[in-house]
Parts: structure tokens; sequence; C-alpha cells
């Protein structure tokens, strides 16, 4: 009889060292309040219904697309999977992580991840790595994404990484310890003001909207030969010296290439309609050659390939108008031209069904509209009140 009240103790006592350190750790780990971002990939398991279409990528989708506006003007299920800075392979395990749970007719990828060759940086890789639910997939995806320094093990227990924070605990630790602050419309980071980009310097836009003072040569020409001594005496007079390009580019890295190829494969077994996007960013800057490697991979594949550059006319885009931080992303305004026109395309060119007949997934849709246009007053009420956006 002792010894079962023994082991009784001890079982006991290891429950509740057990609940203590992971009430610990869920206390300490970041609520993401004020970089947002962290809280992306854990919504998508709050979806209750099913999607025909899956957009993954970093920043360029999940501020320029806009579900909500798909659903109310085509009537299309979308969600987009993605993090700040998220990687070609990050996209793919994302991608594995979805069909786990669905099986969408359409993804759409953005390209611009692919000029990243390697592993960026933990930041990153937490914001996007920390929220997806533990499975093969993730354990993977932690793999391929870790930097130098990193630790499995900090991933499998994250009290190990952020301990430190039990000294700089706030109120939001708190509020939010069971259920982290909601903060996309599925997937999609909304804001409604605008920074024109006349009025900021955050990006160039000259390498794509032009300008207005022809530039110094010294800026598009450099001479090749510059410090080999004697080289004019060895070419001739006459010779043609040969200029460099101004394209910086980059072929695109085996990594990421690789992984490229596992989401169009990813995509063929499971027979889901792939498409390349590129979103009309400022910055980084998109090089000629990264598009025509685009170009080439998407033709020898049999793949579209949308390149919203191309197309500012037929969408509308205004960069004094359509984005809230001087080119880098779109605001709603942006976002909702770019969704008319991808919407246009999924439904005439690859016949994504109009669901908003379905008494189901309307309802669904009623809460989250609703949501939405909560969110769009309560900015543009900060706007009113501040002159800027503070707490989105």
């Amino acid at each position: 009889m002792k010894q079962v009240k023994r082991w009784i103790t001890a079982l006991c006592s290891v429950a509740v060292v057990v609940v203590l350190f992971f009430g610990l750790q869920r206390l300490v780990e970041p609520k993401y309040t004020d970089i947002l971002e962290g809280n992306f990939t854990a919504e998508y398991y709050e979806e209750t219904t099913d999607h025909d279409v899956i957009m993954v990528g970093d920043c360029e989708v999940y501020e320029n697309f806009d579900p909500m506006y798909l659903w109310k003007n085509y009537g299309i299920t979308s969600y987009i999977r993605g993090n700040a800075q998220q990687l070609t392979w990050q996209s793919y395990y994302m991608l594995e992580d979805t069909l786990r749970k669905e099986k969408p007719k359409v993804v759409l990828y953005n390209i611009q991840a692919l000029t990243h060759g390697e592993p960026q940086r933990e930041e990153y890789n937490r914001m996007t790595l920390d929220g997806m639910e533990w499975s093969k997939t993730k354990v993977d995806a932690i793999q391929a994404s870790m930097c130098e320094g990193e630790k499995m093990l900090d991933y499998v227990f994250p009290l190990l990484r952020y301990h430190q924070r039990i000294l700089e605990l706030n109120k939001d630790d708190f509020t939010y310890y069971r259920t982290p602050r909601k903060v996309t419309h599925n997937g999609y980071y909304m804001r409604i003001d605008v920074l024109p980009v006349s009025e900021s310097d955050v990006a160039d836009p000259t390498w794509l909207l032009g300008e207005e003072e022809e530039p110094e040569p010294e800026e598009i020409i450099d001479d090749p030969w510059g410090d080999i001594e004697g080289a004019d005496e060895e070419l001739g007079e006459d010779a043609q010296i040969p200029q460099l390009a101004k394209d910086e580019g980059e072929p695109f890295g085996q990594y990421p290439l690789e992984y490229l190829d596992k989401i169009r494969e990813l995509c063929a077994e499971n027979d889901i309609q792939l498409i390349l996007i590129k979103a009309p960013s400022l910055a980084p800057q998109w090089y000629e050659s990264d598009n025509e490697q685009v170009v080439a991979y998407a033709n020898k594949h049999n793949l579209p390939y949308i390149n919203f550059y191309e197309l500012l006319e037929e969408t509308g885009i205004d960069y004094e108008t359509d984005t809230y931080d001087g080119g880098l992303h779109m605001n709603l305004n942006g976002a909702q031209k770019l969704s008319e026109y991808i919407g246009n395309v999924l439904t005439e060119q690859y016949g994504v069904a109009d669901h908003r007949d379905d008494p189901k997934l309307s309802a669904v849709y009623a809460e989250k509209l609703k949501f939405y246009e909560e969110m769009k007053k309560k900015q543009q009420e900060e706007l009113d009140k501040y002159g800027e956006i503070r707490n989105y």
C-alpha cells in the first residue's frame, strides 16, 4: 500500500512539474503584439472550411492580396500562408502542411524569395515556424531553415530560447496567454493608410517608373578593364571596351530552385494548378535578369507566370495612393486592385467556383467580413485621432 502511495505521489509530482514547465513556456513565448507577423502561421489552424485557392510566399503576398475581396466579389475561398521573409523552402513546407488538411484547386506562389539562396535570420525563422503545428513537416521545415547557432531543441522547447523574457513580461503576455491576438483576414494583413512614394525615401521607384533626369554615366557604365595596367595597348586604340550591364541581378541559388521544383512537383502530384506571381513592390528591386530566370523556368515547365510590374496600367496601381509604406507594399486600396485582377484570372481562366450561394460558407464568411469591417473602422479611427495607425 505504501509503495502504491509512493508511486502516486511520484506521478503527481511529475505531472505538476510538466504542467508548470509548459505553463511557463507558454508565458514566456512572444505574443507578437508589436510585431504582428509572428501570429500569422498559427491563425490558419483556426479555419473551419476548405479553400479553393492557397497563396504562399513572403510579405509580397500577405500585404498585397485580399481574400475577403475575392470572396465578396467572386465568391472565391482563399487563404494566404505567408510570413515575413518566408523563404522558398519555408513556402514549400507551408504548402505541404496545408495539404495535410485540405487540397486546393490552385496555388499561387510569389517568387521574390528565389533571390535568397540560404537561411537568413533566426527572428524570421521563429516568426514563420514557431506557430506551425507539430508534424514531420514542421521538423523538416526547421531543419531546412536553421541558421548557424540555432538548435532543434530550442524549437521543441521554446522555453530554452525565450527564458530571459521572464524578466520582460507585460500585460499582453497574460491577455494573450491562451489565444494569440487575431490579426489577419485569411492571412491578409490589412493597412488602410497611405504613404505615397513621392513622400518617402524607403523605396527608389526610378528603376520601374523611370526618372526625369538622365543618370550620370558612371551610374550605368563601368569599365571592366579599369585597373588592368596597359589595357589600351593590349586591346588597341580602336577596340570596343565592353560595358557591364546595369542589371545587378544574380543567378538564383540551387537551394531555392530545388524547393521551387518541390513546390511544382507537390502541386502536380495533387492535381493542383500552380501559378507563379510577382507582386509590384518597388523594393527590393526586381531585375530583368531575375525576371528572365522565372520566365525561362515557367516556359520550361509550362507554368503560368503573372508579373504585376507589367500590369500597372491594367490593374490601375498608383504608388501615390495604393501603398502605405512608400511603395514596398500595397494598402487596402492597392490590394483590392490586385485582387480584382487575380480574381478574374482565377474564375475566367481556371474555373475557380463562386461559392456565395453556399449557405454554410456564406455564414462563415459573414463573420469574417464582420471582423474585416471592424478592423477597417478601427484603423480609420486611429488615423483620425493620431494621424497614424498604431495598433495594427
